[in-house]
C-alpha cells in the first residue's frame, strides 16, 4: 500500500479526515452525551428514539437531493468543488456543537442532522472520485486502503479524545463535560486540516461536453430521468443496489446506534466500557479492511461481502443475549473485523458496474440508496425499542435487513455487470 501514488495517498486521506465525524461524533460521544446532556436524561428510551429520528431526517434529505447532486457534477466536472462544499458544512456545523447549552436538543438534532449532511453529501463525492484515481484492476486495493486509513485516523483522534474525557485535568481543561464539547471541535479541525491533500493533489479529469454550473442544474434534473433509464437497462446494478440498500442499512444502524442502546438500563454499560468497545473497533477495522481485501482475493469479492454480512448477521442475533462485558467486547471484536471489508468492497463492486464519466451520476444513486436504507433501520430500531419496551427487541429487529440483504445479493452477476458498463461507456 506504501507504493501508491500521490493522487490515491491524497484521496484516501479524505477518509482519514472525515473518518473522525464517524467516530467522535456519530458512534462516539454523541450518543453519549445527547442521551446525557442535551436530551431528559431519566428518559433513555425516549432520547433513543429521537436520536433515531434525527439519523433519519438527515438521511432521508441525502437520499433525495444526492442523485440531483452527483449529475450535476458529471454535468460540470465538479466533484471535487461538491466534495470541498459539503466538507465545509460538515466542519462548520460539528464546530457548532460546541455553543450548544444543556437541554437544548432540539438545536443540537438540527446541527448534528446539518453536520451529517454535509459529512455524507461529501462522501458522495468523494465515492466518485474513486473510479478517477484508481485503475479498474486496483480498486479493491484502493477502496480497502482509503477505508484503513479512515479507521486509523478517526481512531488515533478519538483516542486523544477519549482520553481528554477520561482525564481533562491532563489538558488543562476543567471536567469531562467541557472535554466533551472540545472534542467536538477538534474534530472540525481534523477534518479541515487533512482535507488539505485532497484539495490540492486530486485533479479531476474535465468532462468532453462540460458545462457552466448554472447549465449543469438545469441538466442535472433532466438527467434524474436518464439515470433511472440506465439502470433499467443495466439490470445488474439495480439488483445490486437493491441488496445494498437492505444490508448496509443493517450496518449503519448499527454504527449510528449500538452506542446508545448499549447504555441503555437494560443492557447497563458503563461509558468506560463503550468508549472502550468502541476504540478497539477503529482499531481492528485499520488492520482488517487492508487484509480483509486479501482475503477477497483468494475467495472473490462477492463471496467476501457475504461472509461480512454474516458476521453482522450473527453480531446481532448475540447481541440480542448480551449480558456482561466479555459478551459486548466480543461483539465489539467481531463487528471490528467486517465493517471496514463490507463497506469498502461494496464500494468497489459498485465502482466496476459503473460507466465511465457518470461516477457522480450513479454514486448518486449508490449514496441514495444507502440513506433511504439509514432511514429504515434507525426509525425500526427506535419504534421497536418504544413499542416493546425492549432494546433488545430493537436490537433484533435489524437481523432482517442483512438476511434479506444476502438473499438479494446472491442473484447479482457481476461478470455481467461489469460487460454491459464497458458497452455502455463505448457506446
Amino acid at each position: 500500500m506504501f507504493r501508491y501514488n500521490r493522487t490515491v495517498w491524497s484521496w484516501a486521506f479524505y477518509d482519514w479526515a472525515n473518518s473522525a465525524f464517524s467516530t467522535t461524533v456519530v458512534a462516539g460521544f454523541f450518543p453519549i452525551f445527547f442521551g446525557a446532556y442535551w436530551a431528559d436524561p431519566s428518559n433513555v428510551n425516549q432520547s433513543t428514539f429521537q436520536l433515531g429520528i434525527a439519523n433519519s431526517i438527515a438521511s432521508i434529505i441525502i437520499a433525495l437531493i444526492s442523485p440531483i447532486l452527483g449529475a450535476i457534477a458529471d454535468c460540470a466536472s465538479a466533484k471535487k468543488k461538491f466534495l470541498i462544499t459539503f466538507a465545509f458544512l460538515g466542519i462548520v456545523m460539528t464546530g457548532g456543537l460546541w455553543f450548544i447549552g444543556k437541554g437544548e436538543w432540539e438545536l443540537a438534532v438540527f446541527v448534528y442532522i446539518m453536520a451529517s449532511i454535509g459529512f455524507m453529501s461529501g462522501n458522495i463525492f468523494y465515492d466518485s472520485l474513486l473510479p478517477i484515481v484508481a485503475d479498474r484492476n486496483k480498486l479493491d486495493h484502493v477502496s480497502s486502503f482509503g477505508y484503513g486509513l479512515g479507521y486509523l485516523g478517526g481512531g488515533l483522534l478519538f483516542l486523544i479524545n477519549v482520553l481528554m474525557y477520561l482525564h481533562p485535568d491532563w489538558f488543562g481543561i476543567t471536567d469531562a463535560t467541557t472535554a466533551v464539547r472540545i472534542s467536538f471541535v477538534t474534530v472540525a479541525v481534523w477534518w479541515a486540516l487533512f482535507t488539505i491533500p485532497t484539495l490540492l493533489f486530486v485533479s479531476e479529469p474535465k468532462s468532453k461536453n462540460q458545462l457552466s454550473i448554472n447549465e449543469a442544474i438545469i441538466n442535472g434534473f433532466k438527467q434524474i430521468k436518464s439515470t433511472f433509464s440506465h439502470i433499467r437497462r443495466m439490470k445488474v446494478i439495480g439488483r445490486f443496489l437493491i441488496a445494498y440498500w437492505l444490508y448496509i442499512d443493517g450496518v449503519d444502524t448499527i454504527i449510528k446506534m449500538a452506542v446508545k442502546a448499549a447504555s441503555s438500563p437494560e443492557y447497563g454499560f458503563e461509558t468506560s466500557d463503550l468508549i472502550a468497545a468502541l476504540l478497539m473497533v477503529q482499531f481492528i477495522a485499520f488492520p482488517a479492511a487492508i487484509f480483509y481485501n486479501l482475503f477477497a482475493q483468494k475467495i472473490g469479492t462477492k463471496n467476501a461481502v457475504f461472509i461480512a454480512i454474516g458476521g453482522y448477521a450473527l453480531a446481532t442475533f448475540l447481541g440480542y443475549y448480551m449480558s456482561d462485558r466479555l459478551h459486548f467486547f466480543a461483539l465489539a471484536a467481531l463487528i471490528g473485523l467486517f465493517q471496514g471489508g463490507i463497506q469498502a468492497l461494496s464500494r468497489s463492486l459498485y465502482a466496476r458496474l459503473i460507466p465511465r464519466n457518470m461516477e457522480a451520476e450513479f454514486f448518486g444513486f449508490y449514496n441514495m440508496l444507502g440513506k433511504f436504507a439509514s432511514v429504515i433501520g434507525p426509525l425500526l430500531m427506535g419504534w421497536i425499542t418504544v413499542a416493546t419496551g425492549s432494546v433488545r427487541f430493537g436490537i433484533l429487529s435489524i437481523l432482517i435487513l442483512f438476511i434479506l440483504g444476502a438473499i438479494l445479493l446472491k442473484r447479482v452477476d457481476f461478470d455481467e455487470g461489469e460487460k454491459i458498463a464497458y458497452n455502455f461507456g463505448e457506446n
